[in-house]
């Protein structure tokens, strides 16, 4: 294995300046990052209300997503729980940009490419304007619409059953339509990884699509921020050596990219 680190900046916008759902998202990020989080520092870091940060965490609560707790709250730690794709979109923003411009350079005018739902793979979508005569196939609607009003490119949306809150199609149908569509490169995303367990979801059904997106595909790519690694979701949809490439950030750190370079053979780690 080899992996390749690039450096780039991409501003952060500031807290006055968050709504709702991203302030939420960023909520889940710190409650990840420290497992608990009060009431008081939240309200200070984002310059809002502490009866506003209860509000958040109340509605983060009632969607099982948090534990509140006496001025503050705690992760549930269930391996089942997924946020939407609205309460995702702002974690990790700068890293996933980053990881979205590198997956650029991978695509050439003319590939035939599948793109898999995720905030992460919204982001890669979204450069595309910069390749021209691109076959893309898609489950993710928010995907494809935004391919079609800013592309020229041939865009086929996958049907199926429509997960409510993930903006993506799943299912039997899904998997159906899948069933005879070669394409030169996809590109997926994941809820974590682990050497042991492999690359996770929460959700069987999606977890299906991911595979049949892989197995359709001569080169497979990972795009997933660093806050995902070391942890496990439900379901295992890939191990560490069935993707081509994984396109991370520096979060990483340098001891986790040395134990994926020296267990995972066959798989190029590339941080940006």
């Amino acid at each position: 294995m080899k992996y390749d680190r690039q450096n780039d900046a991409v501003p952060e916008p500031a807290a006055g300046q968050l709504f709702a759902e991203e302030r939420k998202g960023l909520i889940i990020k710190k409650l990840k990052e420290d497992a608990k989080v009060l009431v008081q520092d939240l309200s200070e870091q984002f310059d809002v209300s502490q009866a506003t940060i209860r509000t958040d965490l109340r509605e983060l609560e009632k969607g099982g997503l948090l534990v509140r707790t006496h001025g503050g709250a705690i992760l549930t730690g269930k391996m089942g729980l997924e946020l939407t794709s609205e309460q995702k979109e702002v974690s990790q923003r700068d890293e996933k940009k980053r990881i979205a411009a590198n997956a650029l350079s991978q695509v050439d005018d003319g590939d035939t490419i599948a793109i898999d739902t995720g905030t992460t793979t919204f982001e890669f979508a979204d450069t595309l304007s910069a390749r021209r005569g691109l076959t893309i196939v898609t489950n993710d609607i928010g995907i494809a619409a935004n391919l079609e009003k800013k592309t020229n490119h041939h865009i086929i949306l996958i049907g199926g059953e429509l997960r409510k809150g993930f903006h993506c199609t799943i299912g039997a149908k899904a998997l159906e339509a899948l069933k005879d569509i070669n394409v030169d490169k996809t590109f997926l995303a994941a809820n974590a990884f682990t050497l042991d367990r492999g690359f996770s979801t929460p959700n069987i059904e999606h977890a299906e699509i991911k595979k049949r997106l892989r197995e359709i595909s001569l080169k497979t790519f990972l795009l997933m921020d660093s806050g995902k690694i070391g942890k496990i979701a439900f379901y295992t949809f890939a191990e560490a050596g069935d993707i081509d490439v994984l396109i991370t950030d520096s979060g990483i750190g340098g001891k986790m990219a040395e134990c994926i370079c020296g267990a995972a053979e066959g798989l190029e780690l590339v941080i940006v």
